[in-house]
């Protein structure tokens, strides 16, 4: 039976990185609508890979493979940052745009990395 409190519990990281991908889906939408379709797929697959591998990492079996799962969303995200940091050096985005997006995967990033280091303890 699932403990219905621990699905309920909010996890930062779990919330933060559904937000982003939320976010990231609008923009790849909006991406599609302008005709980049390689650029847009490749962010789409990093910015929601992110979340997806936080949830993962939540129903992990043990702790290496919970911190393994971390280690991959780490690695989605800083791979998210290249191609939003392409996307405004391209002017697909504008840079209010990728400032936004930068500073919230940025938070993601450090809280990240921060549960990657203290689950090595």
């Amino acid at each position: 039976m699932i403990d219905e409190e621990l699905v309920m519990k909010e996890n930062i990281i779990a919330t933060k990185s559904y937000n982003f991908a939320i976010k990231i889906v609008h923009l790849s939408k909006t991406l599609i609508t302008n005709k980049e379709y390689v650029l847009s797929r490749q962010l789409l697959k990093s910015g929601t890979s992110i979340g997806a591998n936080v949830e993962e990492a939540i129903g992990g079996i043990s702790k290496k493979d919970f911190r393994a799962k971390m280690s991959i969303s780490y690695k989605e995200a800083r791979e998210t940052h290249y191609w939003l940091r392409i996307l405004k050096d391209t002017s697909y985005i504008t840079i209010e745009e990728f400032e936004e997006l930068e500073k919230e995967l940025l938070s993601i990033l450090k809280i990240l990395f921060k549960i990657i280091q203290s689950s090595k303890e």
